[in-house]
């Protein structure tokens, strides 16, 4: 991955974005996309992961489903809070 030197302009500055995008790669490489080598199935699918072919969407779909709970929590956390006034 290019993602890693920094002779181009995809070179990620910040640690965190870095992670992020290995993340989604490294979950894109194992449901979304489909191997010659196992048959035409994910790699998810041939370790009994998962019985269907995910599509990116789906992915996004997860990532945004966890933002919000994370949002959630962070909310009712400063909502059960105590005030102090």
């Amino acid at each position: 991955m290019r993602r890693f030197t920094r002779l181009t302009n995809a070179f990620s500055t910040k640690w965190e974005n870095h992670v992020h995008l290995v993340a989604l790669y490294t979950a894109c490489y194992n449901f979304v996309k489909q191997h010659k080598s196992l048959g035409g199935i994910t790699p998810a699918m041939a370790a009994n992961v998962t019985d269907r072919l995910w599509s990116i969407e789906d992915i996004v779909t997860l990532v945004d489903n966890a933002e919000v709970q994370a949002l959630a929590a962070k909310r009712s956390a400063i909502l059960a809070s105590p005030q102090s006034n």
